[in-house]
């Protein structure tokens, strides 16, 4: 059921940090019941219609909000952005006032973070990241799903990303990592690290959330005693021409079995996909007992229906369904 317009100010997803450890935490209890309960959530009930743009290729992002505005009971209203050509054909800030009276959320997977900043500020309803240069929070919180699905509690585990340091999975694990309380390595070679003020405001967070921040260039030590290792692509999208050769200065950091080695006995193998077998990861470790990734690709539909409820319950704009632990003072939108 619909609420009546509210003045509570309107939640969006745009970075990890976006959320507190305790709305993580919230988020991250839904995700996991529908799981196993795929329609306790009907918060598009309706239906209501939820935009999801994409600039980018895309094969889980879509597969996986399609069927979960679908189970939210919503229509997901897919918009190529080619054909929409939002900042080309007309501006940012109209297509946002445009879309958010048709719809009751806005899911865009794009380049520019700032042009998604700038559809925020405009929609009037959730905006949701799916993918932009700097960073992918569904996937993290997919990622810490399944970490939680396989018995690890977040709050002191200690979490190793190795690879290429300076791509939106590296920044993503930073943010959403230091607001789980978790120790978060970065093994990553020189020319590659985090920027600097990405890596200040994810210690900032751990030092408040109990957790804390390592960036080294020895990927060996990144990933020792780790409870989980992740990797991702040496390549992201849009640096397919940059010149440079990551093949060479990646070649160290692949994830396979003797890398796996100075990792903890049972530690967990993520890839957020798709995978380049013989570059970031060996095949024997993709496919091995330690690899969750097939679980992570599963919940990404599951985390992305529990933000979606999240959102639009905390901007006021369905009845709160019960589903989701009260918002905790200091909370952003708490009253």
């Amino acid at each position: 059921m619909t609420a009546q317009p509210s003045t509570t100010p309107v939640r969006h997803l745009l970075a990890d940090d976006d959320l507190t450890q305790t709305e993580q935490a919230a988020v991250l209890d839904l995700a996991e019941r529908l799981r196993t309960d795929p329609y306790a959530a009907r918060s598009l009930a309706g239906p209501r219609s939820v935009a999801v743009i994409f600039d980018k290729p895309t094969l889980r992002t879509q597969a996986s909000f399609s069927a979960g505005i679908a189970e939210l009971g919503g229509f997901p209203m897919m918009v190529d952005g080619r054909l929409a050509a939002i900042g080309k054909r007309e501006t940012i800030p109209d297509v946002a006032r445009v879309l958010g009276r048709q719809t009751a959320a806005i899911v865009w997977r794009t380049f520019a973070q700032d042009d998604l900043a700038t559809m925020a500020a405009y929609a009037g309803v959730p905006v949701v990241n799916a993918l932009t240069d700097a960073y992918h929070p569904c996937q993290i919180l997919a990622d810490l799903q399944t970490l939680r699905q396989h018995g690890r509690p977040l709050p002191g585990l200690t979490f190793a990303y190795v690879g290429d340091g300076a791509n939106n999975m590296a920044a993503s694990y930073l943010l959403g990592g230091a607001t789980a309380g978790m120790h978060v390595r970065i093994g990553a070679p020189e020319g590659f690290h985090p920027e600097p003020g990405l890596v200040a405001r994810a210690q900032t967070l751990a030092a408040a959330n109990g957790g804390s921040v390592t960036v080294t260039d020895a990927p060996a030590e990144a990933v020792a005693g780790a409870d989980a290792v992740a990797t991702d692509t040496w390549v992201s999208m849009g640096q397919e021409d940059d010149g440079l050769d990551r093949e060479t200065a990646f070649a160290a950091y692949q994830v396979d079995d003797a890398l796996l080695r100075h990792a903890d006995g049972d530690a967990l193998f993520l890839h957020c996909l798709p995978a380049y077998r013989g570059k970031e990861v060996s095949e024997e470790v993709l496919e091995g007992p330690r690899s969750v990734v097939w679980d992570e690709a599963e919940n990404r539909r599951h985390a992305q229906k529990a933000v979606l409820t999240f959102l639009l319950e905390r901007s006021g704009l369905v009845e709160p369904s019960g589903l989701l632990a009260p918002a905790a003072a200091g909370d952003r939108g708490a009253a």
